[in-house]
């Protein structure tokens, strides 16, 4: 949709005119500003929807071979003189400049021969552009129309149709537009015949004896890049993406021009018009699936014009860049260049929104930078960098406190608002009637928004209705199929099912719309890692670290879990280590990662460093005293040390925890019958020895309540388990970020609910579902 209109402040009540700007500030656009097209001859396009570089870049065309010119005077600073023709801008009424009174309203009536009388039909319109222009920025759509197309009609002048052409699409009638873009446009009729009644003899046909026949018509299309790239815009909104493509062309004409590139900065300091229809090329790639040319159409625009923030959305928004290709791309732009004055601004907004695996100071740099100098520390965008990192670092209940104070003064800001539900499935106090509440007001007052029917499944799904929790995931990537938390948390519920064919499926479709992310590819690692199939896991887990780096936790976490099963003990060991190093460096919370202190102590373990694996298992209980897991491997632990009245106290301390542990009560009826029948510590040492060759000891490699012994361990398993936890604690590297909580083996251990008690019906997960829609 096209924004609309500045909006300027009313001088004084009951007055539709703006006070005149700061000499500091540009103008908004003039709708009076008028020209006629130029006496010299143009070359013939040799169609309106197919041409050639050349075609378009005739200096004929673009008068100084300026790429972002048209022979629009789209902009107030424009001011042209040519040799029987003057084209000035005309402020609006209420603006003031240094010129004579005479000379600001000069028309261009005056360069056709008709003495620069303001009278008659050019005093008209020019009354009548005012009409216009101030009914369109008040928002009165019919009556800007209803005069445009009068003044249209009395000056046949370009300017003025593409302005009326601007309305129609402000008020979504594309087709319209585009018809008065794309349709032949007559040249402007002399004064002396502008009405075929003018002259009664000839009956509105042939032109007086004496005067010259009247030029040929064209298309606006033809004479100006602006109203090609409007005509374009048209063409999306309508779905036509092959049109829209030819209408553009399909690659940058302007790309060699001597004037345009990077280094060069837009003349009247807006943005550059090529900036914008190579980013409008890379939309029209993007729904045609060629995701690689739309990511280099987003490359050049960003390139050729750093203030187009759309570019840049799509390429770290749309995750589309890598990690490190991200940074560097970003880093190295023409920020000086383009902007002088802003430049160390511009670039410190956009650094701040970047991936946080890495250079985490700089970012922290920017953003105290910008709070300080620039006054921004309660800005939105700057506070949901410091909720993003913050979710990096799974401390969402700091996060969520972030996220709830940017959605208070915007309730709309659409990088936060999946930030916001991720940490509401991780918060107890927010999982039943705060989500239901926040999904029902989204639905409420944007119901064509992709981000409210997803905040809808992530209430179903944080109740553990997975069915009901896909069908709205669905909904959303549907109404946006750009939406990336939506794609996961649709794989996510096949997933929780034990659907794993179907959850890599659909992981392999959010792999191919969003490139630049590795958590698609790493989700797939861990379904086939469920699936005991090592060798893909592997394969899946090693591609995700190519995209990424060694930069991810739960990436070198998953990647230990494989060497773990493959018996490389060692390597296992030194990717948990890696893990909770980089885990330390993000400053994250500790307690989201006791399961990897949980799975470097059984790698201690099975590598026959008993001392190293206690320490780990009573790591784990300082972290998290509810994990069973932890207590019955430190009792093995002991009883593998000789100490086995130490053990029988631990297996007991996990049965407290989770009774009837089919593993754990095996585990301590063996430690009693060696207390009671055995008069030495070392009569009993071969015992765990030979349960590990029997198998069982292996069984304890699995998690918690894992009954059926099939070496999964909640440590090791990291995607059995934990990895549920720690799924979610990556999600948030999307740039329109994760936020479905996988957590459901942690959440139970935890012993957290999932409502109320039902009888008021705002908590109970069964009865309170009032939002729903079938797809």
């Amino acid at each position: 949709m096209s924004r609309p209109p500045l909006h300027t402040p009313l001088s004084r009540q009951g007055t539709s005119t703006p006070p005149p700007p700061p000499a500091a500030l540009h103008r908004v656009p003039s709708a009076h500003a008028s020209f006629t097209l130029s006496p010299h001859p143009k070359p013939r396009l040799s169609s309106p929807f197919s041409f050639s570089p050349s075609d378009l870049l005739s200096p004929a065309l673009l008068g100084d071979d300026d790429a972002n010119a048209s022979i629009l005077s789209a902009s107030p600073r424009i001011r042209r003189r040519r040799t029987g023709l003057r084209v000035s801008y005309a402020p609006a009424a209420g603006e003031t400049t240094d010129e004579d009174e005479g000379e600001r309203l000069q028309l261009v009536g005056e360069g056709r021969g008709d003495g620069g009388k303001g009278d008659g039909e050019e005093g008209m319109a020019e009354r009548m552009r005012l009409w216009r222009h101030d009914a369109m920025m008040q928002h009165l759509y019919d009556t800007a129309a209803f005069w445009g197309d009068k003044v249209l009609s009395l000056t046949h002048d370009p300017n003025d149709a593409f302005w009326l052409a601007q309305i129609h699409f402000l008020t979504h009638a594309y087709a319209r537009s585009e018809q008065l873009l794309t349709r032949p446009f007559p040249p402007a009729p002399s004064p002396s015949s502008s009405s075929p009644f003018a002259h009664p003899a000839t009956n509105g046909h042939a032109p007086p004896q004496g005067q010259s026949a009247p030029q040929p018509s064209r298309r606006l299309v033809e004479i100006s890049i602006a109203c090609r790239y409007l005509a374009a815009q048209c063409q999306v909104r309508q779905g036509k993406w092959t049109e829209a493509l030819e209408m553009l062309g399909d690659e940058n004409p302007f790309r060699q021009r001597p004037r345009s590139g990077p280094k060069f900065k837009n003349p009247d300091g807006g943005v550059k018009l090529e900036s914008s229809t190579c980013y409008l090329r890379g939309l029209i790639h993007l729904q045609l699936n060629a995701s690689d040319r739309a990511k280099t159409c987003f490359l050049e625009a960003l390139a050729l014009d750093v203030k187009n923030y759309e570019a840049f959305e799509r390429l770290v928004g749309g995750g589309m860049m890598r990690v490190d290709e991200e940074w560097e791309f970003i880093q190295s732009l023409s920020y000086a260049e383009q902007t002088e004055e802003d430049a160390e601004f511009v670039r410190m907004m956009y650094t701040i929104r970047l991936k946080k695996y890495k250079h985490a100071p700089e970012m922290a740099a920017a953003r105290a930078k910008l709070a300080d100098e620039y006054r921004l520390g309660e800005n939105a965008d700057v506070l949901q960098s410091w909720a993003d990192t913050l979710y990096a670092q799974c401390r969402f209940a700091e996060c969520f406190v972030v996220t709830s104070k940017i959605l208070s003064s915007h309730p709309s800001h659409a990088p936060t608002l999946p930030l916001h539900l991720a940490c509401m499935t991780h918060l107890p106090t927010q999982r039943a009637s705060a989500l239901f509440l926040l999904a029902h007001a989204l639905v409420e007052h944007d119901p064509d928004s992709a981000s409210s029917w997803y905040a809808v499944g992530v209430w179903y799904y944080a109740g553990k209705r997975w069915a009901e929790a896909r069908r709205f995931f669905s909904k959303a990537s549907l109404m946006d199929p750009r939406f990336g938390p939506a794609w996961l948390g649709f794989a996510h519920s096949f997933a929780m099912e034990g659907e794993h064919d179907q959850a890599i499926t659909a992981y392999s479709t959010a792999a191919r719309l969003f490139q630049g992310t590795h958590l698609p590819i790493l989700y797939i690692g861990m379904q086939h890692l469920q699936l005991s199939n090592l060798v893909l896991a592997e394969e899946h887990l090693d591609a995700a670290a190519q995209i990424c780096g060694d930069v991810d936790p739960l990436l070198l976490h998953e990647r230990g879990v494989v060497a773990y099963y493959q018996e490389e003990y060692e390597k296992a060991i030194g990717l948990f280590q890696t893990a909770l190093e980089l885990a330390r460096n993000m400053q994250s919370g500790q307690t989201s990662w006791a399961m990897t202190h949980l799975n470097l102590g059984q790698a201690y373990r099975r590598s026959g460093r008993l001392r190293d694996a206690q320490r780990s298992f009573e790591r784990v209980i300082d972290l998290d005293p509810q994990c069973a897991a932890a207590y019955t491997s430190l009792g093995l632990v002991h009883h593998e040390l000789g100490d086995v009245h130490e053990a029988i106290v631990r297996y007991h301390e996990a049965l407290s925890l989770h009774p009837a542990e089919p593993i754990t009560t095996a585990l301590v009826n063996l430690a009693m019958d060696a207390n009671v029948t055995s008069t030495s510590a070392e009569s009993f040492r071969g015992l765990p020895h030979a349960f590990r060759e029997g198998g069982a000891m292996s069984a304890l490699g699995g998690g918690e309540g894992d009954a059926d012994g099939d070496a999964r361990m909640e440590g090791p398993a990291g995607g059995v388990g934990q990895q549920t936890q720690m799924m979610s604690t990556a999600m948030v590297s999307m740039e329109e970020s994760g936020a479905v909580s996988m957590e459901e083996e942690s959440m139970e251990r935890e012993g957290l609910t999932q409502g109320g008690d039902g009888e008021d019906g705002e908590g109970d997960m069964e009865t309170s579902v009032s939002v729903s829609m079938d797809i």
